[in-house]
């Protein structure tokens, strides 16, 4: 992620963090497969350092069998993709407003 400015994180902003990017991802997979079709679904974020922070995101999915076709593969990066993107914009919100 690029350099965008943030102030030292809180843990209820790091929190915050984990939420919105589990949110993003669970809810690109929602849109994508019906949660009948999702056997397990397991998304793991984690927000590391205080400035600059590192974001991991973990993601492990297993489909019913009737999906055996589904590209798994491609759905966990897009949806990783997704919770990257909610995280950068959620940063980018904090840094605007503790310039203003």
């Amino acid at each position: 992620m690029e350099e965008i400015g943030i102030p030292k994180l809180t843990s209820k902003q790091a929190e915050e963090l984990c939420e919105i990017g589990e949110k993003a991802a669970r809810d690109y997979i929602s849109s994508k497969i019906s949660q009948r079709r999702v056997s397990a679904l397991d998304i793991t974020i984690d927000v590391e350092g205080a400035k600059p922070i590192t974001v991991n995101v973990d993601i492990e999915i297993a489909l019913s069998p009737l999906m055996k076709s589904y590209d798994v593969e491609t759905l966990v990066n897009e949806a990783k993709k997704k919770a990257f993107d909610a995280i950068e914009e959620h940063l980018r919100n904090i840094a605007c407003k503790s310039k203003g």
